[in-house]
């Protein structure tokens, strides 16, 4: 929005120029999600308290969680608000991947915030059916990805990328729209399910989208992306005002999320914020560097997984509690061991994602 009003101003003063580094609007952009965050998380944490808005603990889960009953929740509403407002300042609106990733944010925060809703509101312990929920997923998951594969103009936009290997490229044609479609929907699902400890989904999220925010800012590059042999997507590079909005907005949640936090994230969040890093993945075209940093989200989507098959198959439970994190907690660990074992898990993922780049 100001970049409009920047171009204006240039006609005056060539030093609104500025303005039209992305660099300089990537740091902008962190900041004021920051600030946002900062006015208005107490405010909120407030009236969601005041509201009677608190989270309530199922029976089965860790008997150390039961003190927590109560804490306000629907938080991430905070990081969609700050996210909204700086993308919509600091971003090039009319560049087709900002509005992408941006309604597809907000639609999957429309579906978590359903349910948040049901659970805390109308305290309905089920909240919006898994059917329902799927559903609304899979409509916006299919429309992002059937018009992405539809405006692409680029033979890059829908190829897919093997890390470390340089010369392997496939044209995947409609599969594009198929794999789009479950790297959303999937990624979304896989936060949601890490979002178990306080302050443990999202400063992941936080790294995974800082380590996505420097491919798109590559990619977006002629120079850069021929040197390092990764797909020119002339459109990417404007992605990374989005993660700075998204990096500012998670550090500010984490303000009041850290042990012992003060707020929850809730389904609004977590669901959105997973369906922002799949987007990302899709549009810098690196889904498997996404899944490679992202580890930890894998890594509790996997045990629960297991942990039900196996009870399903075989009588008989993998770990004393999945997801996995929980395991670790009955284990004897203390929350912020886990919390902070698992943050310096994702450093190294970041880091070795990151390290793709230059080993191809």
């Amino acid at each position: 929005m100001l970049l409009y009003l920047t171009d204006y101003l240039m006609s005056f003063n060539s030093g609104f120029r500025v303005f039209h580094y992305l660099t300089f609007r990537a740091i902008l952009g962190v900041l004021t999600s920051l600030l946002i965050s900062f006015i208005i998380g107490p405010v909120m944490i407030e009236k969601l308290r005041g509201n009677k808005i608190g989270q309530s603990i199922r029976e089965l889960g860790p008997q150390s969680h039961y003190e927590k009953a109560g804490t306000p929740t629907m938080g991430g509403t905070l990081i969609l608000v700050a996210i909204t407002i700086t993308t919509l300042i600091w971003a090039d609106l009319s560049n087709r991947y900002i509005w992408v990733i941006l309604l597809v944010t907000l639609g999957f925060g429309v579906i978590g915030f359903i349910d948040d809703y049901k659970k805390v509101i109308k305290r309905n312990s089920d909240g919006l059916s898994a059917k329902a929920k799927y559903l609304g997923q899979s409509i916006i998951g299919l429309t992002a990805a059937l018009f992405l594969y539809q405006t692409a103009t680029l033979p890059a936009e829908t190829e897919f990328i093997v890390p470390f290997f340089k010369s392997i490229v496939w044209q995947m044609g409609w599969v594009y729209v198929l794999l789009s479609y479950f790297v959303i929907v999937g990624t979304s699902n896989a936060v949601n399910l890490t979002d178990g400890l306080d302050g443990l989904a999202i400063m992941p999220t936080v790294m995974v989208a800082g380590g996505l925010g420097i491919f798109a800012y590559l990619s977006g590059h002629s120079e850069f992306a021929q040197y390092l042999a990764i797909p020119y997507l002339p459109n990417a590079g404007e992605l990374i005002v989005f993660c700075a909005a998204l990096i500012g907005a998670g550090l500010g949640f984490l303000w009041f999320n850290t042990y012992p936090a003060m707020v929850f994230m809730g389904d609004v969040g977590a669901l959105a914020l997973g369906a922002a890093l799949g987007v990302l993945a899709i549009l810098v075209r690196q889904e498997l560097v996404l899944v490679i940093m992202g580890g930890v989200f894998v890594m509790e989507t996997l045990s629960v997984i297991i942990q039900v098959a196996s009870f399903k198959l075989t009588g008989k439970r993998v770990f004393r509690m999945a997801p996995i994190h929980h395991h670790f907690e009955l284990k004897g660990w203390p929350e912020p061991r886990v919390i902070v074992r698992f943050w310096i898990i994702t450093v190294i993922l970041v880091l070795i994602g990151l390290a793709t780049l230059k080993l191809r």
